[in-house]
């Protein structure tokens, strides 16, 4: 499974503006970590009908990634209206590609 992090907008935008995205290959993971990746990754999918509206101007965006056998998955949310399972998911992914 590859995972990619990126984020978009806010005030710092221009500052980001052209930096690859983050990027975590979970195979140099431990398994557990993979299943902690997943659980977070299903938590913070959202369902059907539960989109989070965001009205804050400026706000940063984040769009996770995550490919997995042919499929990806693209999760994107406002800071403005992040879900905590959204959150933790950065959280994890933020720590994990840092120790990368």
């Amino acid at each position: 499974m590859r995972v990619t992090w990126e984020a978009q907008g806010g005030q710092a935008a221009a500052i980001r503006l052209g930096l690859p995205p983050k990027v975590l290959d979970t195979d140099a993971l431990p398994e557990s970590a993979e299943g902690e990746l997943d659980r977070l990754v299903a938590a913070a999918a959202p369902e059907a009908g539960q989109d989070r509206p965001s009205r804050a101007r400026d706000a940063m965006s984040y769009t996770v990634t995550v490919e997995d056998g042919g499929r990806s998955t693209a999760l994107t949310q406002s800071e403005a209206a992040m879900s905590p399972a959204f959150a933790a998911l950065l959280g994890w992914l933020e720590q994990h590609i840092a120790e990368q």
